[in-house]
């Protein structure tokens, strides 16, 4: 490929600064005692301690996955610090309370938490480290009904609702990761959407990982009342480390009849260098629920982190309940993703759609995972499955493996898959049209993720369309 294309992609990872901040840091290591520390620092009640301990007890006995198409020296779990948090941080009352050194990195981040107290449209949940640092618009928000603040908060102020709903999609026991959440998480977000209620703003949480050794296992639960509806966002980034950081979240759905829940996501936890130095190890566990009538929609652009293990998914237990699926995954340098879904289809006519678009360049490797089953009683089900990867180069790869399993002959699914590559013919056809290499790589990428960009949200699109630019850039060589 051409010169031109290969100076694109040696972009600097502009999120990788530290911010310099005195923290509350427990050493490293993960025993009982750590949990129980974790659990006191947060003034737990009991209950959640103990299901903090069954989550510990359980991870003990298990083995970490070794299935994914992804390679990785073994991790040190005694190495790691499962709490790191800024000593300023309290139970806040304003965001006017909360470091200016905090805000000054959410500022360089390009969000404005103090701006934010005055735009419409976005509440915000800022996660650094081990905890929540400020959250805006919710005095906006309360006035609907809408709870939404970290999950240290929803635990002191809501502890009915987290008692009833915690681990009900994703339960402590469900795989070694989210067990290993389960009994270490620190914060997240809590969002609770009442009967019949729109939620009147975007609702966002932005994750930053800045402590060196420290891993991030934030929590975040959704839960839509019936005939609610919410869209949430969110996004990351950590700093520019010779060592690799460990990021294993959960995040839980509950979408309650004739409920909507929009959950959108830009991935860019720090990559790695060119060396595959550093980097962000994100093994994540995302699911929903939807019950009667409701629907769950996922939209992902993954353009970050040095390993990503993720499958956002939704359980279908509801009848004529819906679930969708849309995905932008991009490895470059040497990038590793192993990310897809599963739709689970129990309840009658329930409905999904999956569309997957992987983009792999320089040694990175791509691999779509997907399941879609369908139980004997769901009568009706129907899935559409679109899988399409792009080859930028001659050193990257793409891999696909769909598991389709049906137990009910009334189904209807439909899987369509395809490979390409982007060639010199094409971008001598943009050159001749007045666009540079780099414009042509940006106009054809953008192209082939259209489908999923214009399911993002309007303040996520643009960002996302950049940020694949900025991560394919010096792609080719």
């Amino acid at each position: 490929m051409t010169a031109s294309i290969e100076t694109l992609v040696n972009k600097e990872y502009q999120y990788g600064f530290v911010t310099e901040v005195d923290t509350d840091t427990i050493p490293p290591g993960l025993t009982e005692e750590t949990v129980r520390l974790i659990s006191k620092k947060k003034e737990e009640p009991e209950w959640l301690l103990e299901w903090r301990l069954k989550a510990f007890r359980r991870w003990q006995t298990m083995t970490e996955p070794r299935w994914p198409n992804v390679t990785y020296e073994p991790i040190d779990y005694q190495a790691h610090t499962y709490y790191s948090a800024p000593k300023s941080v309290k139970p806040l009352q304003s965001l006017d309370e909360v470091d200016p050194e905090l805000l000054k990195t959410y500022e360089k981040l390009g969000i404005s938490l103090t701006e934010q107290k005055r735009l419409a449209g976005v509440a915000v949940d800022a996660i650094f480290d081990s905890v929540s640092v400020g959250t805006t618009m919710k005095s906006e928000l309360a006035k609907a009904g809408v709870i939404f603040c970290s999950f240290g908060e929803a635990v002191r102020e809501h502890p009915e609702l987290v008692q009833k709903f915690l681990g009900s999609v994703v339960p402590y026991s469900d795989n070694f990761f989210a067990a290993l959440n389960s009994a270490v998480f620190s914060d997240g977000s809590f969002v609770y959407v009442p009967k019949g209620v729109t939620c009147p703003l975007e609702l966002s949480t932005y994750f930053r990982i800045n402590a060196a050794n420290a891993g991030q296992f934030e929590r975040t639960l959704i839960v839509a009342d019936e005939g609610a509806s919410v869209s949430y966002l969110e996004g990351c980034t950590a700093p520019k480390r010779d060592e690799h950081q460990l990021h294993a979240a959960v995040v839980e759905i509950v979408a309650l009849d004739r409920a909507t829940v929009k959950y959108s996501t830009v991935q860019n936890w720090y990559a790695g260098d060119s060396e595959g130095k550093g980097g962000i190890y994100n093994f994540v566990t995302k699911r929903g629920k939807a019950f009667t009538d409701a629907k769950i929609s996922w939209t992902q652009v993954e353009t970050g982190s040095a390993i990503t293990w993720k499958y956002p998914s939704v359980i279908l237990q509801g009848d004529n309940s819906v679930g969708e699926f849309y995905s932008v995954a991009v490895v470059n340098g040497k990038q590793q993703a192993d990310t897809g879904t599963k739709m689970i289809h129990i309840g009658r006519n329930t409905r999904s759609t999956i569309i997957s678009k992987g983009i792999s360049a320089g040694q990175g490797q791509n691999s779509y995972r997907g399941q879609v089953k369908v139980l004997p009683k769901a009568a009706g089900a129907r899935n559409y499955t679109q899988c399409d990867s792009m080859l930028i180069g001659n050193q990257c790869g793409a891999h696909t493996f769909p598991y389709i399993e049906v137990a009910n002959n009334s189904a209807t699914l439909e899987h369509e898959a395809s490979t390409s590559k982007i060639g010199e013919d094409q971008i001598f056809y943009c050159k001749a049209r007045g666009l540079n290499a780099e414009h042509a790589i940006s106009l054809i990428v953008a192209g082939f993720c259209k489908e999923v960009f214009k399911e993002l949200p309007m303040e996520f699109a643009l960002e996302a369309q950049q940020l694949l630019g900025i991560s394919l850039e010096g792609s080719v060589g």
